[in-house]
């Protein structure tokens, strides 16, 4: 077989899967063992997947919250915000690829509705996909209740409409992040009756300030070293974070990392 004889098949699954996608996403998780198979043996790859349940409610990152996922040491769950937006998204998927990793996207409603086929790509992959509200308020804790729960009911609706076509009134996948990390009680309770966990994180890599990538880059490890795993906020949206990423992930293989892949239970 040849190195185009490869490339045409890779191709051809991807549009194979991806159109599965969109018809229903039965086939969301198949690109799995695809890509499983055709791993570099230098790849960094995903070493395993944690099944995580919300129902009763979930609040999880030590940025925000008293406990983590149950992670062992030197263990790192990667986590992207804000997109997906078309050139630094389809940069970060990539870098995943490239090293056999998957990852957790909150997508903004805005944006998956913006770009539908992006958003099903990101899922054709084996990444999983989940929820960052509609508008991306930063003070959606302080807003009143009903017109918080509003938008984040219009980000549910936007983001599994643009994956799987409908919304059924409840999120596929139950998993929250709020922009900024800001939350409310009154909410949180809300989320919680519904069966919907809510992620902050472990350390964020500061990637809404502008930097180089190398910048980017020395201070990811520099936060990484200090919490030696967990939960990591990085976006998507971000060309540096994009930029940067490639080598991030070589690092995290170079110091022994291994990074966990997060799905509902």
């Amino acid at each position: 077989m040849t190195m185009d004889d490869r490339k045409g098949g890779s191709v051809h699954r991807r549009r194979f899967l991806a159109k599965a996608v969109a018809a229903g996403g039965t086939l969301a998780l198949a690109p799995v063992a695809a890509r499983a198979a055709a791993c570099r043996p230098e790849a960094l790859g995903t070493a395993r997947v944690l099944k995580v349940a919300t129902a009763g409610g979930l609040e999880v990152g030590r940025k925000s919250y008293p406990r983590t996922l149950d992670l062992r040491p030197r263990e790192v769950v990667l986590t992207f915000d804000d997109g997906p937006l078309p050139g630094p998204t389809d940069q970060v998927l990539a870098a995943l690829r490239q090293e056999c990793v998957r990852a957790t996207f909150f997508l903004v409603g805005r944006m998956a509705h913006g770009a539908p086929a992006l958003a099903r790509r990101i899922l054709a992959e084996g990444h999983t996909v989940a929820h960052h509200s509609m508008t991306h308020p930063m003070t959606l804790g302080q807003l009143p209740i009903e017109r918080a729960k509003a938008d984040m009911e219009a980000g549910f609706t936007a983001v599994d409409q643009a994956l799987y076509g409908s919304y059924s009134g409840t999120p596929r996948t139950p998993f929250f992040r709020f922009p900024g990390f800001g939350d409310s009680p009154a909410l949180n309770a809300w989320l919680a009756g519904r069966g919907i966990g809510i992620f902050g994180c472990d350390f964020w890599i500061s990637d809404w300030n502008e930097m180089t990538p190398e910048a980017q880059l020395a201070l990811a490890i520099r936060r990484l070293e200090q919490t030696k795993g967990g939960i990591i906020l990085m976006h998507d949206t971000r060309h540096q974070t994009a930029a940067m990423l490639p080598a991030f992930l070589r690092e995290l293989k170079q110091r022994d990392y291994k990074v966990v892949h997060i799905e509902p239970a």
